[in-house]
């Protein structure tokens, strides 16, 4: 089981209890963002909404997370988390993607939750649902990406065995699959040509 200490970005949950904001992305988020958005990107910063939610890190502790998510799917987003927190379910990183990140091999264990990436699918020159806010990838180095010989993080090819039940892991029918469900979102460990433990989407795709 992953013990890493989440360090804190932004100050942990009073009273180590589910909190949560839902605000506009202004001119500083915006600015940590780098190039994740840009306005050649298929959402307008109005049409985005900045959310903080609390999470439970592999080291037990309450932190608080950050994720960028359409406007309109932010209510429900925060819905999820609540079950998520209440549950226990660990999260080992929720931080704003940076240019740092679209630019990092693909070979890193990096574990952050995340929401808003400006980028196409992968495989393709369409956007994809993270490009319009409408994705969120969870755990992703537990829950990794896999279609053929391709492994996303090439470092997580373990976790495809889903048969591990270590804290983090989605599985089908489990919590986490059940509260995006709930809000009328897919998950991609159940498609067919490929398999995308870590992401859910509005979209189906």
């Amino acid at each position: 089981m992953r013990r890493f200490p989440t360090a804190d970005l932004l100050p942990p949950p009073e009273g180590g209890r589910f909190r949560s904001t839902i605000g506009p992305v202004t001119d500083a988020i915006r600015q940590r963002m780098g190039e994740t958005w840009s306005p050649r990107c298929p959402v307008a910063l109005a049409d985005l909404r900045y959310l903080t939610v609390s999470f439970r890190g592999f080291d037990d502790r309450a932190h608080t997370g950050e994720l960028v998510i359409a406007a309109d799917e932010a209510e429900d987003v925060v819905s999820v988390f609540r079950a998520l927190f209440a549950a226990d379910f660990p999260i080992e990183e929720m931080r704003l993607p940076t240019t740092a990140d679209l630019d990092a091999p693909p070979t890193g264990d990096g574990n952050n939750t995340a929401g808003l990436v400006c980028r196409a699918a992968r495989g393709t020159t369409s956007w994809s649902a993270h490009a319009y806010g409408l994705a969120i990838d969870v755990n992703p180095f537990l829950n990794p990406y896999s279609k053929g010989d391709v492994v996303l993080p090439e470092r997580a090819s373990a976790y495809l065995d889903r048969s591990r039940a270590q804290p983090g892991i989605i599985h089908d029918g489990d919590l986490v699959v059940r509260e995006f469900t709930r809000i009328g979102w897919s998950w991609g460990g159940a498609w067919s040509s490929l398999k995308d433990y870590q992401h859910f989407s509005a979209t189906g795709r």
